[in-house]
């Protein structure tokens, strides 16, 4: 066998623009403020399960536990939002920032060079594809 064909992946960078920035920032915002409104909710129905219960000590540690674990997915992604878009607002304009990646099919024969097959990045400005790096 002289080849094979397999998947590699492909980086997708973009170059920061006032419209990238503005839209992410914006994305990151509604995010922020849906974590806070899930939390407000989940402290409701705490207390409403932490009424409607038992006596029982079990029954309310597990409540507590149950929307304790619920809160703090919640605390962590508000915390992350609030940190990637700190750290986007400090970007200058120009920078590139990494979107995703994507899949690429590649035909490997004996003698090709890995290092130019694995690092492929296509680099974006506002939709478009401006370079396709190696």
């Amino acid at each position: 066998m002289d080849s094979v064909m397999v998947q590699v992946p492909v980086a997708i960078k973009a170059k920061l623009t006032e419209k990238l920035k503005a839209r992410i920032i914006e994305d990151l915002n509604k995010g922020i403020e849906e974590a806070e409104l899930e939390m407000k909710q989940i402290n409701i129905q705490q207390d409403r399960a932490l009424q409607e219960q038992g006596d029982t000590p079990q029954r309310e540690a597990s409540i507590r536990r149950h929307f304790g674990q619920e809160l703090q997915r919640r605390q962590q992604f508000h915390f992350e939002s609030i940190a990637r878009r700190d750290n986007l607002e400090k970007l200058a304009i120009g920078a590139e920032i990494m979107q995703g990646t994507l899949q690429r099919q590649v035909e490997l024969k004996i003698g090709d060079d890995m290092r130019d097959i694995m690092n492929v990045e296509v680099l974006i400005e506002d939709d478009k594809i401006i370079a396709i790096r190696s």
